[in-house]
């Protein structure tokens, strides 16, 4: 709402635990003076009924009146002595400022209590008879006489029933200190919310959160740090999450594109030589084997397309659908070797000692079938060097005539080629290096190529535990 005041989270917290302790402290003093006060009170009376006590005793004993209350001490002097008669008529008031009261006193509040309880009093209560405040203290005696004994208000009796202030600069001192431990506590609770609200507005702005902010080391800020490291985790999951979907369409669609450039040249070849055949059935034997050739190979260049397109999709979309088994290296690689000592004269040297790796036999037969049949089609090498260790690190080279430094980095590209005239020609499908890579990271590996007097592949295959 416009205009609205917007009191923070430290001013509430700390104005209501500010406002809490001084109702607390406030009560305690407010009591504490009453009760201090009701002390005195209770002191001022026991001496004033030590006197109407002697006076009742004396009047018994016979003694005069007046000889009983000059030789009453009080406390606070002078002190004025009443005698009142059962029916409440002041009999006798040592007040000589005054007439003798001729108001009936058994109305007085201390009288109605000397006569209910037997004591009585009254602190600070004006007298009609001399326009004065007294404090007063009764007694009932025999017959119901009472005897009541007042002090007059001086400043010495004031002083004496007030309450001590030095206990009240006591609790104020107390409540200052009380105020300020309060301001800190709740300025470092308040720390934890303000940083943390301020974490939720940059995220709500979708600015970068880092998971560095500082919180009091304390149980709210233990739990604003756990919100903050939970987010910014979460954050950074779905960023990279997003990114890598955004990669995974870019390459879908580069995919895509490349396979409907690649069918595109085999196809119109196909089609032109049907069309060749299907309107010139008159051509020559020779001719229409030609044709019939052709096709065949472009419908095998397609053939190796779709299953390459197929196994980079597989390992790419739906890795933990691949089975993985236990796979006998040293015999894998001799067999692939053997079939590919069948179709070429290049010698292959093999030395892989026992080794077993837990993987997809498919995938893991065609990293060495695609690395042999580049080094075959494209290199011109005389031999082909296969070499492991126990610990799974393989190297694959050939003494041919390898890359161009400038295209190492792109050589496990989809659908790079040196030399893309040559490698459509020989039926490649710019897609064997990119299933290698591919097949190797499903294996929990990486692989790198380097000019060595030829190509020189380094990678590793953990063997089974």
């Amino acid at each position: 709402m416009t205009g609205r005041i917007r009191i923070s989270f430290h001013s509430r917290v700390f104005l209501t635990t500010l406002a809490l302790c001084w109702i607390l402290v406030g009560t305690v003093m407010f009591f504490q003076y009453r009760r201090e006060k009701e002390f005195k009170a209770e002191l001022l009376d026991a001496e004033l009924q030590i006197c109407n006590n002697r006076i009742i005793e004396g009047l018994a004993d016979g003694v005069a009146i007046e000889t009983l209350v000059s030789d009453s001490l009080a406390p606070f002097c002078p002190l004025r002595v009443t005698l009142i008669d059962r029916d409440g008529t002041v009999f006798y008031d040592n007040n000589s400022r005054t007439p003798m009261p001729t108001a009936n006193h058994n109305s007085r509040p201390e009288v109605i209590a000397a006569r209910a309880k037997g004591v009585g009093r009254a602190v600070e209560r004006y007298s009609e008879s001399d326009d004065d405040i007294y404090f007063y203290s009764a007694k009932a005696g025999d017959n119901g006489l009472v005897v009541r004994s007042a002090a007059l208000y001086t400043h010495n009796l004031r002083e004496f029933l007030r309450a001590d202030s030095s206990v009240l600069w006591l609790m104020a001192l107390m409540t200052m200190a009380m105020s300020l431990v309060a301001f800190f506590a709740t300025r470092r609770i308040s720390q934890s919310i303000i940083r943390l609200n301020r974490f939720a507005e940059r995220a709500e702005r979708g600015e970068s959160i880092y998971d560095d902010c500082a919180f009091p080391n304390d149980e709210l800020g233990s739990i604003a740090g756990h919100i903050v490291r939970l987010y910014v985790q979460r954050d950074r999951e779905h960023r990279e999450a997003l990114a890598l979907e955004h990669d995974r369409t870019r390459l879908k669609k580069q995919l895509t594109n490349n396979i409907n450039h690649e069918l595109k040249t085999p196809v119109a070849s196909m089609l032109v030589s049907l069309d060749l055949l299907r309107d010139h059935p008159e051509l020559p034997e020779a001719r229409k084997e030609e044709f019939i050739r052709r096709i065949h190979d472009n419908a095998l260049r397609l053939s190796s397309l779709l299953k390459d397109v197929s196994t980079i999709t597989r390992i790419e979309e739906a890795p933990e659908m691949i089975e993985r088994q236990p796979v006998d290296m040293r015999g894998l690689i001799d067999s692939i070797v053997a079939d590919a000592r069948l179709r070429t004269d290049v010698r292959i040297d093999v030395d892989v000692p026992p080794l077993t790796v837990k993987g997809n036999r498919r995938l893991l037969e065609s990293v060495f079938s695609n690395l042999i049949d580049n080094a075959l089609t494209y290199s011109g090498c005389s031999v082909i060097t296969i070499k492991a260790d126990s610990a799974g690190n393989f190297t694959f080279s050939d003494n041919g005539s390898g890359v161009p430094d400038d295209a190492l980095p792109h050589i496990f590209e989809r659908f790079y080629r040196v030399d893309s005239g040559r490698s459509r020609a020989t039926g490649g499908t710019g897609l064997g290096l990119a299933i290698v890579r591919n097949a190797i990271a499903f294996h929990g590996g990486e692989i790198s190529v380097s000019n060595d007097r030829g190509l020189k592949f380094t990678f590793t295959l953990s063997p089974e535990a």
